[in-house]
């Protein structure tokens, strides 16, 4: 019988150490990150945008460039401190530019966010160690699987678990607990880390498409003819 994972929030300075330590059995990591004793699946990117007090020039455009705002005040983020900076630019502190996860996630209605269309998105990839516990890597191979877009009805006959620092692969397991963290670093597994900064949900990662009409049946009925 399966049981829930829990979760919780890491800093990103705190991801790698979180998971190797055994803190977590997975984390959603912001990437870079030293992959050394870790496998890794690459999962998404979150764009960049800046945020900007309330009446700044930006909230007349629908979209920034990294040189539209030279001259403009834009403060470095440390991980963990996003919610503190984002609150010091509402009240006239400089601008700063943050995943666009974590800038909804500390959202205010005194700020404005517009995208910053050639700035470096941030990847997101699931990271978990190479040496686990048999116990761990039941849990771990499960929630896996469960972000690979595997369902407890699908086959994972022939799948290795953990195959390479890049990927690995992941069968059902038990209860899993994920910490989150600062700039939106994520664990999961029977113990599972995230970041702060508006973690996307996982999917099934099934693709979607036109459900094909069943054929009717039986014989075709003649056609009335004038009289």
């Amino acid at each position: 019988m399966s049981e829930p994972i829990e979760t919780a929030s890491v800093r990103v300075d705190d991801q790698r150490a979180v998971v190797l330590a055994g803190e977590a059995d997975v984390c959603f990591a912001r990437l870079p990150l030293d992959r050394d004793g870790l496998h890794a699946i690459p999962l998404w990117e979150e764009p960049a945008v800046v945020v900007a007090p309330r009446e700044h020039v930006i909230e007349a455009v629908d979209e920034v460039a990294l040189a539209d705002l030279v001259d403009e005040d834009v403060r470095p983020v440390a991980s963990g401190e996003e919610e503190g900076a984002i609150e010091l630019v509402a009240h006239g502190g400089g601008l700063v530019i943050v995943p666009q996860p974590v800038a909804r996630l500390y959202g205010r209605r005194d700020v404005v966010v517009r995208p910053v269309t050639d700035a470096e998105p941030t990847r997101i990839a699931l990271v978990w160690p190479v040496d686990l516990t048999d116990e761990q890597r039941e849990r771990v191979d499960a929630f896996v699987g469960i972000v690979r877009g595997r369902t407890s009805a699908s086959s994972r006959g022939g799948e290795p678990a953990a195959s390479s620092p890049e990927r690995g692969s992941a069968r059902s397991g038990g209860r899993g607990s994920a910490k989150s963290g600062g700039s939106g670093s994520a664990s999961a597994s029977p113990r599972s880390s995230s970041a702060s900064g508006g973690s996307k949900g996982l999917s099934g990662g099934g693709q979607g498409g036109r459900q094909a009409r069943p054929s009717r049946g039986g014989p075709s009925r003649p056609r009335r003819g004038r009289r």
